[in-house]
Parts: C-alpha cells; structure tokens; sequence
C-alpha cells in the first residue's frame, strides 16, 4: 500500500510526517525513537492500513526530514515533542487517535494521554501502546544512549553506515537484509566533506544534559484513563521488570487498564516488524476501536 510525504507546521517548526491509508479512519499516531525516524514504522503502518487505518508517522524535530530546532535546550524536551504532537492532531483534524510509541515516541503519547502538558489531546487518545517504554528508565541504558546519540559517527560509504546501525540496533531483534538496508536509506544524512551520518541533529542529546529527569514521567502516566499496552523487549536494559510490575500498581494499572507483554528476542527496541508484533498491536487497537466506537458512535 503506497503512502503520502507530508509536511505541517506546528508550534512554528515545520514538521514531516509519513500518512498511510489517507482518506481511511479510524486513525493511529506511530511515533519513533530518540535517534531514529517515522519510516521505523513503515511495516506497522503498512499493516494496519491494510486493515483500515489511517496512520501518521511523524518525524521528531529534529530528526529525519522534520526541521532541526534554532533553540536546543529548550525544545528538545518532552514538553515540546507534546506540543507538537498536540498542534499536529488537532491540525489535521483528528478526533481520535490509537498511539504507538517505541521509546521515546512512548514517553510523548504518556505526556499527551496523561493530560497535564497537553490537556486538549488527553480526550484525543483512544489507547496507547508504549514499545520499550516506561514511567522509569534504566539510568546505565540512558547514559549509554546518551553516548551514542550525542557523538553519531561518520562513514565513508553507506555500507559502513548500515553495518554501524545493524551493531547499534543489534536489540531490535530479526529485520531481512532489505530491511537494514531501508533503515539504513530512510535515516542517513550526508556530511559537506561527503560522509554520511545518522539523520538527525546531534544537539538533541542536550535534552539529557539539560533536561536530565525529563523522561521520569509516572505523574503523567497515573494520570492516563485509557488502556494501555506495554511491549518490553525480553533482554531490555532501558525497561525493568521491576518498573512493569509497578506499572500494573498504579495509575491505569491499579484501574485493570495496563497490559504488559514481553516479547521475545529482542532488547530495546522490538522493531514491530514480523507478524507476532504486528498481530499483538493491531489486535489491541483494534478491540479498543471498536470499545471506543461503542462509547461515542
């Protein structure tokens, strides 16, 4: 199923964005990682277009094709990735959205959901899915990220870039050599002396430095009235066993609202790319859809 190349302008930043199944409904919000792009969830988003969903799948300021921010340290943070998610639903009408999150695409549909930063888009979110994301992160998994992200190598070819990404996102589990290779292509950037490098704005690392308790988000996670599913890759180090079991004690979970599955093969993050994980999710959102389309036909 083809897709639409989009651009909107949120918050005074120009914003890109991948649609599938335009002119479809009911919609779904795919939101990417910390250092990647929307096109990590073109099999996603192939998927449930072709079971009648619209999907956006924003690129991050920042990241990909989106704009990088004239102001790092203060819009590489939460508060701004919820602002623009907030001005992008409500710009392109959206009443009601499911939202996938990997990561940090999780933390910023918690941020929406749970209503404190964005009040409008909390009645907006149907249901959320946090891949590999939780209220509490694993402080040795940020600092690792946090030193990768910051510092994104430089290669001479694009087959030197693709066997760095293959080693760093080794976690994602099984993806086909085509698969590498798009990551590859969809999120490469090239250098004024000709290399090329991951495609994204090295100084959103600041959100770390500056920002470092940023991504500790259990108030706007206790705040969230919808259910709520939690992927945990098996061999995470960013998303504890721990942290799940007290994610089922609180907030949504102390309300029955909090599903959490672990999925196996994989570290942080799942790529939600191979049936089993396409199933898990479209099921999901799919059951609250129609739970949804119940409560307000």
């Amino acid at each position: 199923m083809p897709s639409n190349s989009c651009y909107a302008t949120c918050a005074g930043r120009e914003i890109h964005y991948t649609e599938w199944g335009a002119g479809q409904g009911p919609t779904v919000i795919a939101w990417h990682g910390l250092a990647r792009t929307g096109r990590d969830m073109d099999e996603l988003a192939e998927h449930l277009a072709g079971r009648g969903f619209r999907v956006v799948c924003p690129d991050t300021i920042g990241r990909g094709l989106s704009q990088w921010s004239p102001d790092p340290g203060s819009e590489y943070t939460l508060a701004f990735y919820a602002r623009l998610a907030a001005e992008l639903i409500e710009g392109l009408g959206i009443e009601r959205a499911h939202w996938v999150g990997t990561s940090m695409g999780g933390a910023i549909g918690m941020a929406c959901a749970g209503g404190r930063l964005q009040p409008r888009a909390k009645a907006r979110i149907a249901s959320l899915v946090l891949n590999d994301n939780a209220p509490q992160l694993a402080e040795p998994a940020i600092e690792r990220i946090r030193a990768y992200a910051g510092n994104p190598p430089a290669f001479t070819t694009i087959a030197e870039l693709e066997a760095f990404f293959r080693q760093v996102y080794k976690p994602y589990g099984w993806l086909s050599d085509a698969q590498w290779r798009r990551l590859t292509e969809t999120s490469v950037r090239r250098l004024p002396d000709g290399r090329v490098t991951p495609h994204y704005d090295p100084a959103m690392v600041r959100q770390f430095t500056d920002h470092p308790h940023d991504y500790d988000v259990w108030e706007h996670y206790d705040a969230i009235e919808v259910p709520v599913l939690c992927l945990r890759g098996a061999e995470s180090d960013l998303v504890l066993r721990e942290t799940t079991g007290q994610m089922l004690r609180r907030g949504p979970g102390l309300r029955g609202l909090t599903r959490i599955v672990e999925v196996p093969g994989c570290g942080h993050a799942p790529a939600l790319n191979v049936p089993d994980q396409l199933e898990l999710v479209a099921s999901f959102i799919e059951q609250n859809e129609a739970l949804a389309t119940a409560s307000h036909p």
